[in-house]
């Protein structure tokens, strides 16, 4: 970074004195919170983490410097406020996937096609059809687990457990199935994506050089396809 854009030691400062006012926020939460999952205490805990953040930012930016601490926060970023003990919950899933053969694709859709009087393939309809026929005869978790037998690639894909107070009339929402779902709902997550591999080799390097396998900066600041469990605070 230039010395031009540096932040001024009157900003660092300022960003100091607002981790300092954060953490007494969230203590005097802390002190009058009500029940374990008090809204006042996440609002604070959040707030905390984010001056948190900007103070470790600008100390480093400014003085190469960093803070001996972190502040952990949900992976999502948004805390659970739902039920404590849901009655009932809902699973939403999003896979994202690239048309990579749809030669490959169409010819396992005329298979189908073929053996199957039940299944509309309009020759002239392309991957759209193709997809059509496909996801009617498998399962998803097949398609995913056979993803190149059909000439697809797997993206990003993530699966939220959501929680309810009770479950939900037959058909009420099937007019708008992912409208009425509140992050703040969300119990659990597990995200699939290859972003994690790169994080787990930067965490890795910047452990070799916390421990002297390599010079430079001991604290790493960014950070196939692993699983991630998101995670949600106590």
């Amino acid at each position: 970074m230039s010395d031009a854009a540096l932040p001024t030691v009157a900003e660092v400062r300022a960003a100091a004195e607002a981790v300092k006012a954060a953490i007494d926020r969230h203590l005097a939460a802390v002190e009058r919170r009500i029940g374990d999952e008090d809204p006042d205490v996440y609002a604070a805990f959040n707030e905390l983490a984010a001056a948190a953040e900007e103070y470790d930012e600008l100390l480093y930016d400014r003085y190469d410097e960093v803070t001996p601490f972190e502040i952990p926060t949900p992976e999502d970023g948004v805390p659970y406020t739902g039920p404590a003990e849901p009655a009932a919950f809902s699973v939403l899933i999003r896979r994202d996937y690239a048309v990579v053969e749809p030669a490959r694709l169409i010819a396992q859709a005329e298979r189908v096609a073929a053996h199957d009087l039940d299944a509309d393939f309009a020759h002239d309809g392309g991957t759209a059809d193709a997809l059509g026929v496909l996801f009617g005869e498998y399962e998803p978790d097949e398609i995913a687990s056979r993803s190149k037998d059909f000439g697809l690639e797997e993206g990003d894909s993530t699966l939220w457990i959501a929680a309810s107070e009770e479950m939900a009339e037959p058909g009420e929402w099937l007019g708008s199935p992912f409208a009425h779902i509140d992050p703040q709902d969300v119990l659990h997550r597990f995200d699939v994506s290859s972003v994690f591999d790169e994080e787990t080799d930067e965490f890795d390097d910047a452990e070799d050089q916390a421990q002297g396998r390599d010079g430079g900066r001991d604290q790493d600041r960014d950070g196939g396809r692993t699983a991630r469990p998101g995670l949600t605070p106590a």
